[in-house]
């Protein structure tokens, strides 16, 4: 799968409740980022899990693999990718704000049909990065969350919802943040793949030893 510039597709960002307009940040790295595109919904006011995930797998299916850089009910979205076979194509995923579906349901005046939180453990390495002062999750409740998701945690402070409305527009910090993710994932599949090799060459010495021994 491609971008619109014919990019090999590399990050696929995901936005959450009414999706992310002009000035969110997401938008803006959808444009900064080479090879990122913005997974566009059908209805992103009255949300509907079943559709968001069709949608979800079908870019996944159409990749190679891809970082996922999800905000809010997007990230809900990603950790409901736990136990299913599209989980394969991510390679790790930045959680930004993730919201408390108890709490969204209670804020917003339309049905949002995403069923329960997920708590399984996810399959690929992720980030949550979390505000100490966000209306759609306490900080604590992040926490919780990301020891359930097995996610690394970021304190972010008083950080609002980090989006527009609390001043967030392109937000350079979590580029390093998104690299930070990458790099930890690169690094530790080197690692896997320098293991296998070294293990190689024990592999093959031990049926030859294993005849000696015989006898």
């Amino acid at each position: 799968m491609s971008t619109f510039s014919g990019t090999p597709l590399d990050t696929l960002i995901l936005p959450g409740l009414n999706g992310s307009g002009e000035g969110h940040w997401q938008t803006h790295w959808a444009r900064d980022i080479p090879g990122a595109e913005l997974l566009v919904q059908d209805d992103w006011a009255c949300p509907s899990l079943a559709a968001w995930e069709a949608r979800l797998d079908a870019a996944l299916s159409a990749s190679d693999g891809v970082w996922l850089v999800a905000h809010s009910l997007g990230c809900i979205l990603v950790a409901k990718l736990a136990g299913r076979p599209a989980a394969a194509k991510v390679r790790g995923a930045l959680l930004v704000a993730p919201c408390d579906l108890e709490r969204v349901e209670a804020m917003h005046p339309c049905i949002v049909d995403f069923g329960t939180m997920p708590n399984r453990r996810l399959p690929f390495p992720s980030v949550i990065v979390a505000s100490r002062n966000d209306p759609y999750m306490r900080f604590e409740t992040s926490t919780c969350f990301a020891n359930l998701w097995g996610s690394d945690l970021v304190d972010l402070g008083p950080s609002g919802h980090i989006n527009i409305a609390s001043g967030h527009g392109r937000w350079p910090l979590g580029y390093h943040l998104l690299n930070g993710v990458k790099t930890r994932e690169i690094d530790r599949r080197q690692m896997q793949r320098r293991a296998a090799t070294l293990r190689q060459p024990l592999d093959a010495i031990q049926p030859k030893q294993a005849l000696q021994d015989h006898r």
